[in-house]
């Protein structure tokens, strides 16, 4: 895996086209009925890789809405709940992200960790992608 092609491949940009602002507000729109109900807005981000062990380390942020509380005990279930919400779709997010960076999704697999707090108003889930 090379490093330089995977920045690139795996920019803010593409990575907002691979996981758009909009699933966020579909996401709440299913949950509340609502997105204004939402606390906070879901971004991709990449943190970078370990290319012997084949893994791609990305993580998920909770970015705290204007005039909401985004609150640990509003996070932490999360993982348990993305893992199979399908507007969220951590699997198809997974192939994409696998396909986009020309590698074959056959053998590839994932795992959410737990909810960190980086900050007040930001919170995180890692998403660890092993490639098969």
């Amino acid at each position: 895996m090379d490093e330089q092609r995977l920045n690139t491949l795996l920019d803010e940009k593409n990575l907002r086209n691979l996981f758009p602002p909009s699933r966020t507000v579909e996401f709440f729109e299913a949950l509340f009925g609502d997105n204004e109900e939402g606390a906070y807005d879901i971004a991709l981000r990449y943190l970078g890789c370990a290319a012997a062990e084949k893994r791609l380390d990305f993580a998920l942020e909770l970015h705290e809405r204007p005039g909401r509380c985004l609150a640990c005990n509003l996070t932490q279930g999360l993982p348990q709940v993305f893992e199979r919400h399908p507007i969220i779709n951590i699997q198809g997010l997974v192939e994409d992200i696998v396909r986009s960076i020309g590698e074959e999704t056959a053998g590839s697999s994932w795992r959410l960790g737990r909810t960190h707090q980086q900050a007040r108003n930001l919170h995180v889930i890692p998403l660890t992608i092993t490639l098969g």
